[in-house]
């Protein structure tokens, strides 16, 4: 499913319409990249969490060339599935 099937399927269960439901989609990730841009974790009770981790420096070797390779420390997002919500898919 992609982004356009998603915003088509949520419209439909919404009883709106799909340009409705796609700007709505967009400020949702919108929200969700300034919150974890911001520091703040975001916790949505029966769904899950978001949070943005700091990645240290480390090397790696590079497995067709066997070179030891530098990777710079970076900031990643992380989300984790809440335990209800994994619940739904292991009755």
């Amino acid at each position: 499913m992609n982004k356009g099937d998603f915003i088509k399927a949520v419209a439909e269960k919404a009883n709106c319409t799909q340009k409705d439901t796609g700007v709505v989609f967009d400020a949702v990730i919108d929200t969700l990249v300034d919150a974890l841009k911001q520091g703040e974790k975001i916790q949505i009770p029966g769904f899950g969490s978001f949070e943005l981790v700091s990645k240290k420096a480390t090397t790696k070797i590079n497995p067709l060339t066997k070179k030891t390779v530098k990777v710079a420390a970076c900031k990643v997002p992380k989300f984790k599935f809440g335990k209800s919500f994994k619940a739904l898919f292991n009755n």
